[in-house]
């Protein structure tokens, strides 16, 4: 599909089929530079560095789900006292998810066989892939959509139309079926 003159794909994967199948497409459908390639030959300019396919992936901050203080859980305290291994063992299970993730991720790679940039950042996901897409000066955003509906939509966002509303470079949105 596209020309081989690609020289930063992002790919945003959340773990949800229609990101790892945006990864699918991606790396089935698009040709990235390749050192000193014919794009460099034709306008003389020397480019040493190929392309890359960067997956990204936007992991929740801890203190979103450190905000369920055990104070008001039945067997905690106070509510103004907070707990060191309560966050800990959210941080914990946040990792493990992003490792799952990622390890998901770059089995896709490999049954490809590319080799992939990872990038793992923290924070609200539509804000953190405009910031990454933008400091890696990306010549793509790949990412999927889940079909939500328009009721579901206007209450939880869409991060893809977001992402398309606010990043600079073009976004290649792959739909999820309903």
């Amino acid at each position: 599909m596209a020309t081989g003159n690609l020289g930063c794909v992002v790919v945003a994967v959340d773990g949800s089929e229609e990101s790892m199948n945006a990864l699918r497409w991606a790396l089935q459908n698009l040709c990235l530079r390749s050192a000193g390639g014919d794009a460099a030959a034709a306008t003389g300019e020397a480019q040493d560095e190929p392309g890359s396919f960067v997956v990204l992936h936007v992991q929740s901050p801890p203190s979103i789900a450190a905000g369920l203080n055990p104070g008001s859980i039945p067997f905690g305290g106070p509510s103004h006292v907070e707990v060191p291994a309560f966050a800990a063992a959210i941080e914990a299970h946040q990792r493990r998810i992003t490792e799952a993730i990622m390890e998901h991720a770059l089995k896709i790679c490999a049954e490809k066989n590319v080799n992939v940039k990872t990038h793992v950042v923290v924070g609200d996901p539509k804000e953190m892939i405009c910031e990454v897409t933008s400091n890696l000066n990306a010549d793509l955003l790949v990412m999927g959509c889940r079909a939500y509906g328009p009721i579901k939509r206007m209450f939880l966002g869409s991060v893809s139309n977001y992402c398309i509303n606010h990043v600079s470079c073009p976004v290649v949105v792959i739909k999820g079926t309903s």
